[in-house]
């Protein structure tokens, strides 16, 4: 599977403009949320394993009881990976799995879209 397609958005086909918007639909339930956009910048600029206490003090404003739950969500939707350390007390360290990289360019794409959004608001 080809990660990344151009797209010929002139199609003819009302069954594949349903299907791409089916999967755009599915594409941003994965992601909504207030913390989970926020999550996944910080996992990326971490640029590698992350602890949970390390991910938490970069967060400003989650509490721990949101982040365990979003994390949760991002690990059942493959966008994290979560390892656990069997030593006293435990360690676990997250990170994005490969999945969760292959948002870097749909990250870009709507981080500059934003900032141009923001520039023509403005």
């Amino acid at each position: 599977m080809k990660l990344t397609q151009q797209r010929n958005w002139n199609c003819d086909d009302p069954r594949k403009r349903q299907h791409w918007a089916e999967a755009t639909t599915e594409a941003l339930r994965v992601l909504e949320g207030k913390w989970k956009i926020v999550i996944i910048c910080q996992l990326f600029a971490a640029k590698g394993p992350i602890r949970f206490s390390s991910l938490e003090k970069q967060i400003d404003g989650i509490n721990q009881k949101m982040l365990i739950q979003q994390l949760k969500q991002l690990e059942k939707d493959r966008i994290v990976l979560r390892t656990v350390y069997p030593q006293v007390p435990p360690k676990v360290e997250y990170e994005l799995s490969g999945m969760g990289y292959a948002l870097g360019p749909s990250m870009q794409a709507l981080i500059e879209w934003a900032e141009m959004r923001r520039t023509l608001i403005d």
